[in-house]
Formats: structure tokens, sequence, C-alpha cells
């Protein structure tokens, strides 16, 4: 059966400086640009409404303050998690319309709910042009939330938005894959320390997108499930120059098609949100119309009449040291590359390299879309003839909650047994609102 899409709006521009002093970050009109696109209609999704955001106003913030608006991206992240968790309550795939990256925090605060209701971890695909690793151990400033989004996620920074309800962390580093960072980011030696695995911009397309969602899959295969979020400033700015932080070295349209695709082709994968996106850079739309014809395509598996609804897997104990997948050389950190729990080892080919998964050509997969849509210059594209590694859709043992949990399984008022949601918030030095992570 299908999988039913619900698609959330989430128009915070809570985690961004402002452009000029007179003025709002846009990035909070992305959901209504995107929808002006047919979105819901081309994705026969369900409408699941818009959590509106506090009005955005700095007001007196100075450097040394900490994080600007936490208290307001704190009430906010409480409120997108109760309704991503209805719409996972309802056994729908959400898709959510950010707004600035820090979605991610009610996004999280969610998939932690779910990890404890069923007994196991979440995992998070973090495909995004920057780390946004920012925080008070490895910068002299916070500031802008949206810059600083996965550190706060991993347990990292100040506790009224890295501890809601007393979960520190969201997301174990374990149970993290960085796709689409530049090579030269700034923080890369940071997740390298810290054990999150990360796939830069350069492995990523020597690779193949194809291979590389496979290569998350594995990744996360100790996990019960997994969120992906996409910040659209991972595509290079010669093709999607419409947000707050470009930067050059990012990856093309198509081949953001095609790791969205092997994301999401998957019951493992739980949500996607899409994020950074600012029309005031699109004045006539074209931007959008082609981020709406990517997510489309890119979400295809999840409504396809054969796909499988979405499924848990067993809680599994915490896994020890990763073994080295013999990749070291591209990418930032090997984690280990065994066959995922629940994709159907018995019935996968491997390739030499030990992935998993049905071996096609890559220039056969998505063909017509691609190579009509095309890469900004040939160095983007996959080298034709390249054998990309697409999963294989099998039955799945059914594993997670009991029937009996009922509706309203995610959302729960009460924190867990030695909650700190209550202490004094650190505080943080410095002060930049920027995204970027820029002095």
């Amino acid at each position: 059966m299908m999988r039913r899409i619900a698609v959330l709006d989430a128009p915070t521009n809570l985690g961004l400086r402002p452009p000029t002093p007179t003025s709002v970050p846009g990035c909070a009109k992305a959901p209504g640009a995107l929808r002006d696109h047919d979105l819901l209609a081309r994705l026969r999704a369900r409408d699941a409404g818009c959590v509106t955001p506090a009005r955005y106003d700095p007001g007196d913030w100075r450097p040394g303050d900490g994080v600007c608006h936490a208290r307001e991206i704190a009430d906010y992240s409480l409120a997108l998690a109760e309704r991503i968790g209805s719409i996972i309550d309802r056994g729908e795939f959400p898709v959510v319309l950010g707004g600035d990256c820090s979605v991610l925090l009610g996004s999280a605060l969610a998939m932690h709910r779910l990890g404890e209701a069923v007994g196991g971890r979440i995992g998070l695909v973090f495909v995004d042009g920057h780390s946004d690793f920012r925080h008070p151990g490895n910068a002299s400033y916070v500031g802008a939330a949206a810059g600083e989004d996965l550190a706060l996620v991993t347990g990292r920074g100040q506790a009224d938005l890295a501890a809601l309800e007393g979960r520190r962390p969201y997301f174990r580093d374990i149970d993290v894959v960085v796709l689409g960072i530049r090579a030269q980011d700034e923080y890369r030696l940071d997740l390298q320390a810290a054990g999150i695995t990360t796939r830069p911009v350069p492995a990523l397309r020597a690779e193949g997108a194809a291979r590389t969602a496979q290569w998350a899959h594995e990744q996360l295969a100790d996990c019960a499930g997994y969120w992906v979020h996409i910040d659209v400033d991972v595509l290079d700015p010669a093709v999607m120059p419409a947000v707050d932080a470009p930067d050059p070295g990012g990856i093309a349209f198509a081949e953001l098609e095609i790791l969205l695709a092997g994301l999401v082709d998957t019951p493992h994968c739980l949500g996607v949100e899409l994020t950074v996106f600012d029309p005031d850079y699109d004045p006539d739309g074209s931007y959008a119309a082609e981020i709406v014809n990517t997510v489309v395509a890119g979400l295809a598996p999840v409504t396809a009449p054969e796909a499988v609804p979405p499924r848990l897997l067993s809680a599994r104990p915490a896994p020890g040291p990763r073994r080295g997948n013999g990749r070291s050389d591209r990418v930032e950190r090997s984690g280990a590359v065994g066959r995922p729990h629940g994709l159907g080892a018995e019935t996968d080919l491997a390739d030499g390299d030990g992935s998993a998964g049905a071996v096609v050509d890559s220039d056969r997969d998505r063909s017509a879309e691609v190579t009509q849509r095309g890469l900004p210059g040939r160095a983007h594209a996959e080298p034709s003839g390249v054998r990309a590694v697409i999963p294989v859709a099998v039955e799945h043992e059914p594993v997670g909650p009991p029937a009996s949990a009922g509706p309203g399984l995610l959302r729960r008022a009460s924190p867990p047994a030695g909650d700190t949601s209550g202490e004094s918030p650190a505080t943080d030095n410095g002060a930049d609102l920027h995204k970027a992570d820029t002095a």
C-alpha cells in the first residue's frame, strides 16, 4: 500500500539574523511559494496546516546573551513536535516545509519521543551545505540557531534549546550522517572528532547520489528509523542561489533528486524537512518551481503503490565502535558497511565493495528527468555507466509500537526522570546572528 504524505508548514525565520537592520529573513515565505507551484496536488498529499511562529524581533538581544530568540524557538519546537507526532500517529509521512534550519529542533524532539516510545533510537540524515555545528565548545560566539542546529540536536549548547523536556541529546552522535557539506567546512574536524559520519560533496559525487543514499542507510542500521533534514543550500549557487548563505561547490538538482529518492525508499525513513529557501531572491518563481519538481520526483518512492508502509525496527543495543569500510580516503569518517537490519539482506546483491542492493546502471535510473534537467557543468554529473545501488523493496518483519499504544504515542507532556529542563540556560559568548559559520 502507498504511504500518504502530509505537508506541514513551518514558516519560522527565528533562527536567522536580519538581512538588513530594517528587514527580516524571507525564508518564512518558502512554504507559501512552494505551495503556489501545486506541491500538495502533485504529491497527492494531505494539508496538515501550519505551525505559526512568534513574531521575528531580536529586541534588545546583545552579544553574550546566547542564542537569539531562544525562548521563542523553544516554544515553537514544542508545538512543531506535537504536530509532527500527530502526523506519524496517523500513519502518514510528514513533509515539513521550513523556514530556517531551527525547525530541526522540533523534528528532533518528535523523533526522540518516538524513540523512547518504541524502545529504540532514531537517526538523522543531515543533508546540508554547512555543518551547522557551531557551539560554545568550538566557537567564540553563538547567536543564530540556524547555524547551530546540528550542534543543538546532538546535545551541545544551552539547555533551554538542547535539552527540551530533559531530553539530551535528541540524536546521538553515532546516529547522525551528514551529507553534502563543503570539503572546506569550518567544523569538519569537530564532526570527525565527535564520531559523526560525514560525506562531503567531493565524496558524494565520487560515489554517486544513489550509492550515497544506500551508504547512509547502512550507517544507521542500528537505528529503529531515521529522519531526513534537507537544507537547499546543499545545492550549488549556480543552480540555486536563493538561500541566505550560498556557498560554491554544491550538488545539482538532479543529484538531490536521486539522493532524496534513495533516502526515502525504505519504510525506515520517517519523514523529511526542507529548509532555507528564500523567495525574496526568487522574484519570478523559477527556483521555487525547480525545488517543487525535485521534491515531487524525489518523493515518488513514498507514494508508489508498491511502497512498504512505515515500520520501526526492533530495539537493539547501542553498537560498539564501527569497523572501517576501506573508504576512509573518500569520507571524513567511515563506519561499518554491514547490511541494514530489516532491509532484506538475503535477497540483495552485493557489489565489489560490500554495498547491499540491486545493481543497475545509473543512466537507466531516472534517466529521463536527469538528462533533461542536466547538471551545472560536466563535473557535476555521475559518469555514464556508473553502477549505482538501489534498495530492493522487500517484505519486512512488522515491529514497532504495539497496537494498544493508540493515538497520541508521541505527544508526551511529562518529561522523563532526571529532567533538567528547568535548569538555567548556559550563557554563551559571542554574537553572530547569521546562519553561516563566519565571524
